[in-house]
């Protein structure tokens, strides 16, 4: 056998045995597998549909088309007013397309600040370093959640766009647990003369199923990602105005991509006909309720949940009260067989590698069935495995710390106590099949 086929079913089993936690993760459907490993992948397909370069797409186009009008269907949406492409390859990309449709080289663009929650594609800079494609092209500036509750305060991102004066406001972020006001941000946006951009790449499921706020109301343009929330392939989609149509298809090919990946786009639409059954929003009503229950009893276990709460899929923790940094709690945690991910947080003093926060998901273990009963047994272990750990912080002088990350690597891959949770929760998941 192949050496990437033996890899391959070695991830399978990395999978089965463990608890994916890292909230950008997720697992698809069998039907999802299929039509991403099928043989659309063979094709060529530049352009729209039924507007190809090539020859030989009639039912290319189909897909494609079946996709669009799946994913306008799927939030709501009146084909007059809104133009949709499913082509992006993911999220950064999608993103990037928005840019060229709506800016030029230069323009100001107001978007979260990275380490309070916000996403790399939004523009980052680090100790006066551009960072990101956006941020050598754009000039950004940031705003903050409130350093006491962690949250937005919108009166104060208004005054700093009237201060700032974006071209483009952005929303959304990879870890901000809280529903974003996104009629109040539009009425930010629209006061300085801005375009608003909703990027919804974490709570697109949530908000297909209902049980989080719309921002189509409001917005101008609405971008996300189709692997998380949604539970499709990786990919992604942009929804604008239909008055940018046309400029946002030709931002997106021929000026940023080449042909779409037809075989992906088959399987983000299979998962959009998926969110309008009954059983998605059951699945996103119980995603919502698991990560508030681990809130909870990390609240009550004196973690320090970040904005007291979620009202997604997220739960943000800063570990600074128990003086360990997040980088030793990730390796832990997924020696001890759940995988979750270090993360920065509001107003870190940690560097963004070796940040102070934790950041955990409930998609995929509530896609495997799990409620109330086993996140309970989930959150415990996760307690256990952080204050087995003590207080480890990471020191600043680079070659002592290098030596004690080795250390701690070595010593946790033969730790009894993380071996022995690691073998309950492959209990666990063995009687929760990945479907």
């Amino acid at each position: 056998m192949d050496r990437i086929l033996e890899l391959i079913k070695l991830e399978e089993k990395r999978q089965r045995e463990t608890l994916m936690m890292i909230p950008s993760e997720n697992y698809t459907y069998p039907e999802v597998r299929a039509a991403v490993g099928s043989v659309l992948m063979h094709k060529y397909a530049e352009g729209q549909p039924f507007k190809r370069y090539y020859q030989g797409n009639v039912n290319m186009d189909q897909v494609e088309s079946l996709c669009e009008t799946r994913a306008l269907q799927a939030f709501n949406l009146d084909p007059k007013k809104w133009a949709v492409n499913v082509q992006p390859y993911s999220g950064t990309p999608a993103n990037l397309a928005v840019y060229v449709t709506l800016l030029t080289p230069g323009d100001k663009i107001m978007a979260m600040y990275l380490p309070d929650g916000g996403h790399l594609s939004h523009g980052w800079e680090y100790k006066g370093k551009k960072i990101t494609f956006t941020s050598k092209i754009f000039n950004i500036d940031f705003y903050h959640v409130d350093a006491k509750t962690r949250v937005f305060d919108y009166e104060k991102i208004a005054f700093q766009a009237k201060k700032f004066r974006p071209k483009l406001l952005i929303s959304g972020g990879t870890a901000y647990p809280r529903e974003i006001d996104h009629k109040e941000m539009d009425k930010i946006a629209k006061s300085v003369g801005a375009y608003y951009l909703a990027d919804i790449a974490h709570e697109a499921g949530l908000v297909a199923a209902g049980v989080n706020k719309s921002p189509f109301p409001y917005a101008d343009v609405v971008t996300m990602t189709t692997h998380k929330t949604l539970r499709g392939p990786r990919g992604a989609i942009v929804f604008i105005r239909k008055e940018f149509e046309s400029d946002l298809d030709s931002a997106i090919f021929p000026g940023l991509q080449g042909g779409p990946h037809l075989h992906t786009i088959s399987g983000i639409a299979i998962a959009l006909e998926k969110t309008k059954h009954t059983e998605f929003k059951k699945y996103a009503i119980q995603v919502i309720k698991n990560a508030q229950l681990l809130a909870k009893i990390l609240s009550e276990n004196k973690f320090d949940v970040v904005s007291g709460g979620t009202d997604k899929h997220l739960v943000l923790v800063d570990l600074r009260s128990k003086k360990i940094n997040g980088w030793f709690a990730a390796w832990a945690l997924e020696r001890a067989g759940i995988v979750a991910n270090r993360n920065t947080v509001p107003y870190d003093t940690a560097s963004p590698y070796y940040p102070s926060g934790l950041r955990l998901g409930t998609p995929a273990i509530t896609a495997r069935g799990m409620k109330e009963k086993e996140v309970g047994l989930i959150t415990d272990w996760i307690v256990k495995v952080i204050n087995y750990l003590g207080e480890r912080e990471i020191p600043e002088d680079k070659d002592k710390r290098n030596g004690i990350l080795k250390e701690f690597k070595d010593k946790i891959s033969t730790d009894k106590f993380l071996l022995n949770i690691a073998s309950e929760v492959k209990k666990l998941c063995l009687k929760f099949p990945i479907k």
